[in-house]
């Protein structure tokens, strides 16, 4: 499995993702710019303060005479050098005090911001994915989804986290750099190309190592939960077949490049931390050196270099930083063009609207020269299909594998959208809300029921807050789906937990499990895909007599495994290469179709 390159550029990829951002956010990430100026105005100041508090350490009368500070003296009635030390030893902690209280408020805020910006954007992906049409999840892989969801939306939160970094670093060392200049002009300049040419230089060294490593992770980690899903989903058999070593190679496969590619970022990230503190220091001594051997010695020179110093050692954090900032944001390319595509999935109209009301179905459902395929270039699963089912019968299908019967019921049930032709509902077309409310009166038993790691109680009412459940009505649907002496034998009763999947309850019971569920529902129509067919002949007799024993205003469709299943039906359809090949009671099929009266024989 491969994941496509993205193609978008980055810059494109973020204008986008900050379009997706509430307003709320966005004027968040606008008040936390105007913090981070703050900042950076704490950092000039305190590293203002430290030129005339190092001035007047060593040479206190130049500062007294210095033009720009007698109108300060002058206002404040200091009449001595030395009475200048304290105010300044002053004034310097303090401004350095407020420049580590806002560094560590903006890093506060910047975190609080990114996570919650997160949880924002793997909400909206995860609601976007569930309203997506049956025909998008059919098509797609699950594991590029959870991995979506949560580890390419990681990565999303540390791409903001790290732009808020970059951001913060830039402004601050813009501000170090003005500040400096201001102190000595030449010295500032060769101080800031030579940290900023070498890091230039890195950057263009590293970007497509960077890039490559991005492509590597967001592929990876979809095929880890990938082996991870197809491993454990299938435990049972893989400790049946011994085939542990397999699914471990395959995980293995995928985990160490993953790993692999992870750390080359980490270490691309981090290395050139110790190459610029090495630089600094040869800087700042070269510097010390040059100040030195100008006129007045190196006690003239010394606030200077203190100051730049200083300065220097300010900047080289924020400049690794920014380093970090960029790497981290080259390095999740691929997983942030993810993330925007599952933003950019469609919200239909009815995912911001309230839940209609069960659709009231009165006469008749008919499908009317239904043709229908998955793409535009896959053949045709249904051809020119017409049925016609009255309300409170109870209809049968059967054919071969392939032969369009579920197809036809997820149309029926409006999970699918015909290609051609119409889905009417007492004669009225199917479409936005009124296919939402039809699938409210639809009640569904699949093959394999899906149970979720909870109570017996949850599973019934699947989908129901837990204390919105009706527990009468919980008892009435497991008695009508025989599976009330199961729930009685258990200790916890109702409040039994079924384990995940169902894993601690039999094939049989969980079949049951679907049916209460689906009768839970109160549904105008039945559908049973195979339902009972992990049931034993006696328990389907049973399941089957409680259900056709049901009000006759309740429409039964039934896919039956074996025909006797059927046998009851008001009539049969059978389906044969999409198409309707024969039609009428179990008895009348028997003599009429030979297709069906093979299938007969097969399944007694």
């Amino acid at each position: 499995m491969t994941l496509p390159k993205p193609t978008a550029s980055l810059p494109s990829l973020l204008i986008r993702l900050w379009l997706h951002l509430s307003r709320r956010r966005q004027y968040q990430f606008i008040l936390v710019f105007v913090l981070m100026l703050t900042s950076a105005l704490t950092e000039v100041i305190s590293l203002g303060a430290v030129l005339p508090f190092l001035g007047v350490l060593v040479a206190p009368e130049k500062v007294f005479n210095h033009p720009f500070a007698a109108d300060f003296i002058k206002a404040f009635g200091f009449e001595s050098a030395d009475q200048l030390l304290l105010p300044l030893t002053l004034i310097f902690c303090t401004a350095a005090i407020l420049a580590g209280v806002f560094r560590t408020l903006l890093l506060w805020v910047d975190t609080r911001l990114a996570s919650a910006t997160g949880t924002d954007l793997s909400i909206n992906i995860y609601k976007r994915t569930l309203y997506q049409p049956y025909k998008v999840h059919v098509a797609r892989n699950s594991s590029e989804v959870i991995s979506g969801v949560t580890d390419k939306v990681n990565k999303g939160i540390d791409v903001i986290t790290h732009m808020l970094m970059l951001a913060s670093a830039m402004i601050s060392l813009l501000a170090i750099i003005f500040t400096l200049v201001v102190i000595n002009p030449m010295v500032a300049l060769i101080t800031g190309a030579g940290f900023g040419l070498s890091y230039a230089l890195i950057t263009c060294l590293v970007r497509r190592q960077l890039k490559g490593n991005s492509e590597k992770i967001s592929l990876r980690e979809t095929q880890v939960v990938k082996a991870l899903q197809e491993g454990l989903g299938s435990i049972r058999d893989v400790l049946l077949d011994g085939t542990q070593p397999v699914y471990c190679d395959i995980y293995h496969k995928s985990e160490r490049p993953l790993r692999q590619a992870g750390a080359s970022n980490r270490f691309i990230t981090g290395s050139p931390r110790f190459i610029m503190e090495a630089l600094g220091i040869t800087l700042i001594a070269g510097l010390a050196y040059g100040l030195s051997q100008q006129s007045g010695g190196i006690s003239s020179a010394l606030p200077t270099l203190g100051a730049l110093a200083l300065g220097a050692q300010r900047s080289l954090p924020f400049l690794q930083l920014a380093y970090l900032g960029w790497t981290n944001i080259i390095g999740s390319h691929a997983s942030i063009a993810m993330i925007i595509e599952l933003l950019d999935q469609p919200l239909p109209a009815e995912a911001t609207q309230p839940k209609p009301k069960a659709l009231h179905f009165k006469d008749t459902i008919r499908l009317e020269n239904i043709y229908f395929r998955y793409n535009n270039n896959g053949p045709w699963v249904l051809d020119k299909l017409n049925l016609s089912i009255p309300k409170g019968s109870r209809v049968g299908f059967v054919g071969s594998t392939g032969s369009g019967k579920s197809t036809t019921i997820d149309l029926i049930m409006g999970l699918l959208i015909p290609t051609k032709g119409e889905l009417l509902v007492d004669e009225l077309p199917l479409n936005g809300n009124r296919t939402i409310a039809w699938q409210q009166a639809i009640a569904h038993v699949p093959q394999s029921v899906y149970l979720t790691d909870s109570t017996l109680a949850e599973n019934i009412a699947f989908g129901v807050p837990s204390e919105q459940i009706d527990m009468e009505r919980i008892r009435e649907a497991a008695q009508q789906a025989r599976i009330s002496d199961f729930i009685d034998d258990c200790t916890e009763r109702y409040n039994t937990i079924v384990g995940e999947r169902g894993i601690r309850i039999s094939g049989g019971q969980r079949q049951r499990i679907g049916i209460a569920r689906a009768l839970y529902k109160r549904a105008s129509v039945l559908v049973f895909d195979e339902a009972t067919s992990a049931l034993d002949n006696i328990t389907e007799k049973s399941v089957m007599e409680a259900i056709e024993a049901l009000n006759r205003e309740l429409t039964l469709i039934i896919i039956a495994h074996r025909l006797t299943t059927i046998k009851q039906c008001d009539f049969i359809i059978e389906l044969e290469n999409g198409k309707v090949v024969a039609q009428g009671t179990y008895e009348e099929l028997l003599e009429n179709s030979p297709s069906f009266r093979e299938m007969a024989q097969a399944t007694n």
